[in-house]
């Protein structure tokens, strides 16, 4: 954006629900501009756009949504500063909406007829992208652990290197960020750092933690070279997965799961400490893939 003005950014979701003759979206109303459009808001300070989409879909339907497959963002001008709505497809039903001064009325309606009563072309468009596609997707996350120290600082076994205080911190704030899309088995590398990466996130969401030398490094077995393979095992299961492994194999996962779901790898697959893939599937077939930093 250059020397401009930071952008505004905010999040939102079409969130849906199974209908008689197909999903049915909920639309809020605004009364301050008599308009109707899908629930979204702008990001606090410091919040990750994730949290943004479920907290302002919260807020404004009273239905805590479950993120499924990344929609197109849509970025616009608004008050001389531009502006990014980043926007999922999310499941939610019944909920505890409260009329309010920003939204009076949450109203779900079918698809053609949602169309028909958005006031705005632009979110036309999104849930005719929505409609083009799968409502229900499979998430698989490839999680990288988040900071563990210096390795060279590290005079012990470097499998029981502990995350360091960044890293604890980092662990903290992904269990809510990765709660977004709901519960997931959770494999990890048997290192403590990865282990203590998902802690969290398995304590939030009640589940085990399954350790699996495949996604380790530096084993005796050199049992890492089976990462891509137990990975492309995990997604033909059907089920949700998040996996927490380190920076050298992150690559062969997403590769592997790419060229077994019959789709192009991403360029550059690599992740920073604490940041993770999400790849949405479908029947088979990856749906979106999304990146994300922490």
């Amino acid at each position: 954006m250059g020397d401009g003005p930071d952008p505004i950014r905010a999040a939102g979701a079409v969130l849906w629900r199974p209908g008689e003759s197909g999903p049915e979206v909920a639309l809020v109303h605004r009364p301050r501009y008599d308009d109707w459009s899908f629930p979204k808001g702008k990001a606090k300070d410091g919040e990750h756009v994730l949290r943004t989409a479920v907290r302002e879909v919260w807020e404004e339907s009273g239905v805590r949504p479950v993120l499924g497959r990344r929609l197109p963002a849509r970025e616009y001008e608004k008050e001389r500063r531009p502006k990014r709505v980043d926007y999922w497809a999310a499941t939610g039903d019944g909920g505890d909406f409260r009329p309010n001064e920003e939204i009076d009325r949450v109203e779900w309606l079918p698809v053609p007829e949602a169309e028909r009563r958005l006031s705005y072309e632009h979110d036309a468009d999104l849930l005719r992208e929505f409609a083009s596609g799968p409502s229900r997707t499979t998430p698989y996350i490839v999680l990288r652990h988040t900071s563990a120290g210096d390795k060279r600082a590290w005079d012990g076994d470097d499998g029981l290197r502990p995350l360091d205080e960044r890293g604890r911190a980092g662990a903290a704030a992904l269990a809510e960020t990765l709660a977004a899309y709901g519960p997931a088995r959770v494999f990890s590398s048997a290192t403590a750092r990865c282990v203590e990466t998902v802690l969290p996130y398995a304590a939030r969401m009640s589940t085990d933690i399954r350790t699996d030398w495949a996604f380790s490094m530096g084993t005796p077995m050199g049992a890492s070279k089976e990462a891509g393979g137990r990975f492309a095992r995990l997604i033909g299961e059907g089920v949700a997965a998040l996996v927490c492994t380190h920076g050298e194999l992150v690559p062969e996962l997403v590769e592997r799961a790419c060229e077994t779901l019959g789709a192009p790898a991403p360029e550059d697959p690599r992740l920073p400490k604490g940041g993770f893939w999400v790849l949405h599937v479908a029947d088979g077939a990856l749906v979106s893939a999304e990146r994300h930093r922490f």
